[in-house]
């Protein structure tokens, strides 16, 4: 079994800085006109966004004290949904985004919260139990499809190789009758075959596919195969 403790492919690929630039710049325009919101990071509104949480968060045992990692974090919202849901729960939290200002935001929101940290980073920064991201595969904007899937392939490998436990991601579900789905350019769409095939192939995960829970997505949930002697 490869040693879970090294970032042995972390997502900050020189080949893909400016893509991530135009990620940067892209969502800082978003949260400096929509401010710490929703909308300030391209979502609806708060019962969609949390509708996904609950997905992605189905990778996590909060029965124990666990780590997680936030990838694309934005202002923190996944930290107030933990707080409404998972009072109880012994987290030690990371949220990681590419926009120094949603860092700034969210440390500012979330500042009385010992158990959150935030930080500014193309990588991942440690090893946690879980890693999750949410809608960090959406917006593809005039990148190419080739290119785009370079970036999704090595934020998966970032978020596995990070991860003790296993991971979590959404994506967008090609051929989606959703009129905002089909009405917006530059999003990114998936069959979800697609990546779940990669992560089960690429990491050898146990893959469990969520669908049919009222967006035009699905969700993933990659968990380490338990190692055999």
């Amino acid at each position: 079994m490869e040693n879970p403790g090294k970032l042995a492919q972390p997502m900050d690929d020189p080949d893909l800085s400016t893509l991530h630039s135009g990620i940067a710049d892209y969502y800082a325009q978003r949260v400096r006109r929509f401010g710490s919101t929703p909308l300030g990071v391209d979502w609806s509104c708060i019962a969609s966004q949390e509708l996904r949480f609950v997905q992605i968060l189905k990778v996590c045992d909060f029965t124990a004290s666990l780590s997680l990692n936030d990838v694309g974090c934005g202002y923190g919202a996944l930290v107030g949904y933990l707080l409404k849901r998972h009072a109880e729960a012994d987290i030690d939290y990371l949220g990681i985004d590419l926009v120094k200002s949603m860092q700034n935001r969210a440390s500012q929101l979330w500042r009385e919260q010992r158990w959150a940290s935030f930080t500014t980073d193309s990588s991942i920064p440690r090893i946690a139990d879980y890693c999750v991201a949410s809608g960090v595969f959406n917006v593809k904007l005039q990148q190419s499809t080739r290119d785009w899937e370079r970036f999704v392939a090595a934020t998966l490998s970032g978020m596995h190789h990070a991860s003790r436990m296993g991971f979590a991601v959404n994506f967008m579900l090609e051929n989606s009758n959703s009129s905002y789905n089909n009405s917006c350019e530059g999003l990114y769409k998936s069959k979800p075959e697609k990546w779940a095939g990669y992560c089960e192939r690429e990491f050898g995960s146990s893959i469990t596919l969520i669908e049919g829970y009222g967006q035009p997505e699905f969700t993933l949930l990659v968990r380490r195969q338990a190692a055999h002697a």
